[in-house]
């Protein structure tokens, strides 16, 4: 059986982004999670939706760009 779930740690290292980068895209409800023995848990399947989500415009863009 596949791993159904990621640390905070793994999904970094994956992105290749600190840790507290993922801690605030948690916090912020943008990735959906579970703490289970103190370490977030990030369930794969939400991760890959979270993932193949259409990209926002960031704020910075929208402003310069137009």
């Amino acid at each position: 059986m596949g791993k159904i779930c990621y640390t905070a740690k793994e999904l970094a290292d994956m992105l290749g982004v600190s840790r507290p980068s993922i801690y605030k895209l948690l916090n912020s409800g943008e990735i959906a999670y579970r703490v289970i023995g103190g370490k977030y848990m990030i369930n794969k399947q939400s991760f890959e939706e979270w993932m193949n989500k259409a990209p926002e415009e960031p704020e910075r863009c929208k402003k310069k760009c137009r």
